[in-house]
């Protein structure tokens, strides 16, 4: 759980920093807000922020900011911290304007004022920030290029992020291997994942260690379709620190070529639903090979595994306590790699892999009425802290007007399939009726069983998409302009879900890939038959 801590049992509802009691914390936070400094205010946040407590760790930062408005330096320290770990920009650019009013010999802060602007969605002005420093500020240049090249790709601004790049690499400007993984990240996200694994590797041979690049790397290796060659990078990822939670990383790694015959092996999300959703289909080659699994994975996921994987053991990792008896242990996103997954030709498409529970299948049939074909919709991801995820979902979402806007009136029952605060999303709806059961959905199990009663799934890049697939239903996938890897650069299918069909957005729009969308639906259901699993 992720929220403010109000106090001490408050507190306990969070994941801790390591070595740190729920009293400790409290009376270190309560001694900061009494007494701010930098930092004491740096070090702590850090240590809230690194345990992926983003609203508690953001909440610090405000109430601190907030005990000594007019101290400078506390007042950068903090928003050094909210454009790190927030997506506050609001507030960032408030204090930079602040101190740049008192400071204006500052002038390094100009580039930190650019960055916030345009992620806060003030492109205009922020562009124009970059063009004072270009123009006034040369000992700036290098670090302002640098910035504005992530900025405008965060707010997808792909191709503009490439013409600055392209830009300087042109002009001969000096090369940092910031610059040079930045260009990187720009060509993988306009779905050129080839072209930039050479500036990738160019990065990595000047800054070998980087977490970033290396992962960067290994996306772009994935998108490209080099699984083989991208693995051993996208092992090396940065995952959650050591707690309560996840004990279970410290375990030997399970590796290819390991021997598992009768040995006990954890395997455990450390990614989104929907990577556990499509890469726990490896789990069978896993027992094959004379394993004993213990599948760790949110509360959520539970029933809907443990139904489809009987020969495995299935627990709620809140509720996974530290226990001796594990030889070995997996993030369930590497199982493909780890069990021989090399390129796009080999992935094992054996649909369906995920089964819905009869009764719930039964009993929501109940609930749906008899018209027919019925059309799942999704529109938007879950709302996320971690700024970068936030940003990538933004991108990834469109809005129920949009969708709905686009692909209607059309001769089908539409069902909703949006859950969270998104879902609200529907009370302001004034169009075709869309049936909305997920007032009975408690897990994943209960959104399989609706999803089973359905002839198609239209979603954007989220776990009912992967969900769907996993079920063997028919399912088109919104895809946002920078694609996520598993969906590669180009084309409208997909080897991981066969009965899969992708509509890319070519702009940072979704308008007219909707629009696309929205003929091709009204084509799919005039052919419509019953059983009818293809997709035309």
């Amino acid at each position: 759980m992720d929220r403010p801590m109000e106090d001490p049992a408050d507190a306990r509802a969070i994941r801790l920093p390591k070595g740190m009691t729920v009293e400790a914390l409290w009376e270190a936070r309560q001694a900061l807000v009494q007494n701010p400094t930098p930092e004491g205010l740096k070090h702590l946040a850090r240590q809230i922020f690194d345990v992926q407590q983003y609203v508690a760790g953001e909440r610090l930062v405000l109430d601190v900011m907030a005990a000594d408005q007019d101290n400078l330096p506390l007042l950068l320290a903090g928003a050094d911290l909210l454009a790190n770990y927030t997506t506050r920009y609001d507030v960032v650019v408030a204090v930079l304007a602040k101190v740049l009013a008192a400071l204006p010999h500052l002038s390094e802060l100009k580039v930190f004022m650019a960055a916030a602007l345009v992620a806060k969605g003030d492109v205009a002005l922020g562009l124009r920030v970059f063009a004072d420093i270009m123009q006034n500020h040369p000992e700036h240049h290098v670090a302002a290029c640098e910035h504005l090249a992530v900025a405008l790709l965060e707010v997808g601004y792909m191709q503009e992020g490439h013409t600055v790049l392209d830009t300087w690499f042109r002009d001969n400007k000096p090369v940092t291997a910031a610059l040079l993984n930045n260009m990187g990240c720009v060509l993988q996200r306009l779905n050129r994942s080839e072209e930039a694994l050479p500036w990738y590797r160019r990065a990595l041979e000047l800054q070998p260690d980087n977490a970033g690049t290396i992962m960067g790397y290994a996306v772009a290796l994935f998108k490209a379709g080099h699984y083989a060659q991208g693995a051993p990078y996208y092992a090396g990822r940065e995952g959650l620190v050591e707690d309560t939670v996840s004990w279970y990383r410290a375990l030997p790694r399970m590796e290819k070529n390991t021997s598992l015959h009768g040995r006990k092996v954890i395997l455990f999300q450390d990614q989104g639903l929907g990577d556990t959703l499509q890469f726990i289909r490896y789990l069978p080659m896993v027992q094959a090979r004379g394993a004993l699994v213990t599948v760790v994975v949110p509360t959520g996921l539970v029933r809907l595994l443990t139904l489809s994987f009987p020969q495995a053991q299935v627990v709620a990792e809140k509720d996974f306590a530290p226990q001796d008896g594990y030889d070995l242990g997996l993030p369930i996103p590497d199982l493909p790699f780890v069990m021989g997954l090399r390129t796009p030709a080999d992935i094992i498409a054996n649909i369906p892999y995920l089964l819905a529970p009869p009764a719930d299948v039964a009993r929501f049939a109940a609930l749906l009425g008899a018209q027919r074909p019925r059309i799942g919709l999704v529109w938007a991801g879950s709302r996320r802290t971690k700024p970068a995820d936030v940003l990538t979902d933004q991108r990834r979402s469109a809005t129920l007007e949009q969708v709905l806007g686009a692909i209607t009136p059309v001769d089908a029952a539409l069902v909703n399939l949006q859950f969270a605060p998104r879902r609200e999303d529907l009370a302001a709806w004034n169009g075709q009726p869309v049936c909305d059961l997920m007032d009975h959905v408690q897990d994943m199990a209960d959104t399989a069983a609706i999803i089973d009663n359905l002839d198609l799934v239209i979603s954007v890049d989220t776990s009912v998409v992967h969900l769907a697939g996993a079920l063997g239903k028919p399912a088109w996938l919104l895809s946002r302009w920078d694609g996520c890897w598993r969906w590669g650069d180009s084309g409208e299918t997909s080897p991981w879900y066969p009965n899969m069909r992708i509509f890319r957005a070519q702009e940072r729009s979704f308008a007219p890939v909707l629009e696309q969308m929205g003929q091709a639906l009204r084509t799919w259901v005039a052919t419509w038959q019953p059983g009818k699993g293809e997709l035309d």
